[in-house]
């Protein structure tokens, strides 16, 4: 079975599938069918699943493919007992070379996550929160996070589990991702023609209306799943003759693996021939999106139809069963994009409410962030000041310092010269005399005044034994 099939289908028809590598022998009519060229063999490639663990689900098959135990297990089990877990169990006596392998892998799916979950905070701004990373690692169900260092039991159980469920709901994910890609691209084409004049926007409608036109002008798409389309397959795909149309050999033929099953990406392959007939890539009235999603459409139709069991596959028994019902060989029209819209006017109009929300409050923040920004340039602006009369009173003080301020010179006298008063001249009050006027021998020559003498003892006041007899000293 090829990896491609293994990582479309559910993780449960994944395991089941694993063993089955040899191709099942294809009776055709060598007369009427071209052989091929021998070539060497070479194992199908691999093809997303989509899941955002997709690599993690892939290299735990190719491990646990390794196990001899484990194949025989897988090959003896039935999909009751693997939902039921049964299957996950025998992980217990898988060979240490393989767990260690497990483990180590585990652990570095653990520590991606962990990396994804802090670029996500990073991105939100919140580099000062504290991440409590157990509690986001819950949201990743098909690990157990509190566990981070061995792969054990539960973790297998885990992984079917999840695999199963998310391949289940992705198509689901996939039809609403298109809905509202239609919606927007509405939105937007309604939007451009508010900016228009008037007759640029008549121009603009009548441009649409003819490429709507041209799109819808193609021959009739067959049924997918009937008679009618899986010939036409036959005879211009295959070269054979639709006369001849045989859907044992049909099966075989587009089996591509030859494992006795149609996976989704087998019967994808058979709707292409219809596909060409509404969708050219090189047309501007087609769009590649759409194709991709009428596509995927076909493929569930005759999913619904033709496997029974829902496991996501049609084996050979299912094909053949459904090749004799009325549908097949008389089937209704099938109705393509254009005349199914993808989405209701009521949809239209709670997105659009949806978007003018969300225009909204992007507004408002971007004004909560203009005023953020307001305050925080009024701040700056303060900060600025602060700083500049900061550095103008460390310049003032910077400049007192090394300014050099030079004391008053000492005055000295020889001899009984008395030094002159300096400073301001204070009279002696009412009563009292200048006693250098009576007294002669105080008075002093004014060029002993004027000297600077060499004794430097400090004179500013008369010593008694300098006086004359009967003279008393003035304070």
């Amino acid at each position: 079975m090829s990896w491609s099939q293994i990582f479309h289908t559910s993780c449960l028809v994944l395991l089941v599938q694993l063993l089955c590598l040899e191709a099942v022998p294809i009776s055709l009519d060598k007369t009427k069918v071209n052989q091929p060229e021998d070539k060497a063999s070479e194992p199908p490639p691999s093809v997303d699943t989509g899941l955002h663990y997709d690599r993690y689900l892939r290299e735990v098959i190719d491990f646990l493919e390794k196990d001899q135990h484990f194949r025989e297990k897988l090959h003896n089990t039935d999909m009751e007992d693997i939902k039921m877990g049964k299957l996950a169990k025998e992980l217990d006596f898988v060979s240490h070379h393989v767990r260690t392998q497990l483990d180590e892998l585990k652990r570095q799916e653990v520590s991606r996550l962990r990396t994804l979950i802090k670029a996500k905070q990073d991105i939100e701004g919140g580099n000062d929160m504290v991440v409590d990373h157990q509690a986001l690692l819950k949201q990743f169900e098909y690990l157990n996070h509190m566990n981070p260092h061995t792969f054990e039991v539960e973790d297998l159980d885990r992984l079917i589990k999840s695999a199963t469920n998310d391949l289940e709901n992705y198509d689901k994910d996939r039809h609403e991702e298109f809905k509202k890609y239609e919606m927007t691209k509405d939105h937007e084409r309604r939007e451009h023609l508010k900016t228009l004049d008037d007759e640029g926007r008549k121009k603009e409608e009548e441009h649409y209306e003819e490429m709507k036109k041209k799109h819808a002008d193609h021959p009739k798409v067959n049924h997918p799943g009937s008679q009618n389309q899986f010939k036409e397959v036959w005879e211009e795909a295959d070269g054979l003759d639709p006369e001849d149309f045989d859907p044992k050999t049909f099966f075989k033929l587009h089996d591509s693996n030859g494992d006795g099953f149609f996976d989704e990406q087998e019967l994808e392959a058979l709707f292409t021939k219809e596909l060409e007939k509404i969708y050219d890539p090189t047309n501007e009235e087609d769009d590649m999106v759409e194709m991709e999603e009428e596509r995927l459409r076909m493929r569930e139709h005759v999913m619904n139809e033709v496997d029974t069991n829902k496991d996501r596959l049609v084996s050979l028994e299912e094909f053949l069963i459904a090749t004799k019902k009325n549908e097949f060989l008389e089937p209704d029209s099938w109705e393509t994009l254009e005349q199914n819209q993808a989405y209701t006017d009521e949809e239209m109009r709670e997105f659009e409410e949806h978007l003018a929300q969300q225009e909204e409050d992007l507004n408002q923040k971007a004004s909560d962030l203009q005023k953020q920004r307001d305050e925080l340039e009024r701040q700056q602006e303060q900060l600025n000041s602060q700083k500049v009369e900061l550095q103008q009173a460390v310049e003032h003080m910077e400049r007192l310092k090394t300014q050099k301020v030079e004391p008053p010179p000492e005055v000295h006298v020889e001899g009984n010269a008395i030094p002159e008063p300096r400073g301001e001249y204070h009279p002696l009050p009412p009563g009292h005399q200048d006693m250098s006027q009576n007294h002669p021998g105080m008075k002093q020559d004014n060029h002993l005044q004027n000297q600077i003498p060499h004794n430097t003892q400090d004179l500013s006041q008369p010593r008694l034994q300098d006086l004359p007899p009967g003279h008393l000293a003035v304070p």
